[in-house]
């Protein structure tokens, strides 16, 4: 049996403002990773988008980011270790308690934007964000770039550890993204997203920009929650890995 997930960054509103699409992506994922109020969210749209994923049967995890509201975490920022450790410790236990308070519980975590790109470039994040992770509780499933440091820190830190690929993001030969300043680092459109999915499921692996393939188990695929086509891209790789014989399962 082929069994992979499908996971999307969810819960990003904050006050009056509202980001995505996620009543409809959250019948179509199988697992939320959840604004912590750092780069996005609030307590309220944390609380009501819990609510929503635990109605959905959608697993919840905890996405926290660098302290960056105006950037939406997009901005790299210099921060010690315990900083690093204390704000990820924060933010995964306003989450967690929002979720016990409903009956449910965080069973991941995912660093967001520059915060997670960061960890993936850098062993000494990596393994601060890791051990934080653990740290909170060891039986936390960390989501990280497949082929990335975190992922390795996560599997050395003991963690259970789920290894990604975006659907709609260009790599470069080293594994990581490409930078979203560059022209056709980021796809759009159902079409590209499921032909660049396709390929590296083909592949076995990533397959970069110029056409490498780097080898690698994927456990889960990232749908951005924040673009328009958000929603039709999901259902398309649903559709396509279902009828590939792919059984869609929560991280949990």
């Amino acid at each position: 049996m082929k069994t992979i997930n499908l996971n999307a960054d969810l819960g990003e509103s904050f006050g009056a403002w509202r980001m995505g699409q996620d009543e409809a992506l959250l019948r179509i994922v199988q697992s939320a990773n959840l604004a912590c109020g750092f780069h996005a969210g609030d307590p309220l749209a944390m609380r009501k988008t819990i609510a929503a994923a635990l109605a959905a049967g959608v697993s919840i995890g905890a996405h926290p980011s660098y302290p960056d509201l105006q950037g939406f975490g997009r901005r790299s920022m210099r921060c010690s270790a315990e900083e690093v450790e204390a704000m990820l410790l924060y933010q995964i236990g306003a989450l967690d308690g929002m979720a016990r308070a409903q009956g449910g519980r965080v069973t991941h975590v995912k660093p967001h934007g520059a915060l997670n790109n960061d960890a993936c470039a850098d062993r000494a994040l990596a393994d601060v964000v890791a051990l934080a992770t653990a740290a909170y509780d060891e039986g936390l499933i960390l989501l990280a770039p497949a082929l990335s440091h975190l992922a390795a820190a996560g599997e050395a830190a003991g963690l259970a550890t789920v290894a990604e690929v975006f659907s709609d993001r260009a790599y470069l030969d080293d594994a990581t993204l490409a930078p979203r300043e560059r022209p056709g680092a980021v796809l759009h459109g159902a079409e590209a997203c499921l032909a660049h999915v396709a390929k590296m499921l083909a592949a076995g692996g990533i397959v970069t920009h110029s056409g490498k393939i780097l080898s690698t188990p994927i456990g889960s695929i990232c749908v951005h929650g924040d673009g328009p086509d958000a929603v039709a891209i999901a259902a398309a790789l649903r559709d396509r890995l279902q009828a590939d014989g792919f059984v869609l399962k929560s991280l949990a």
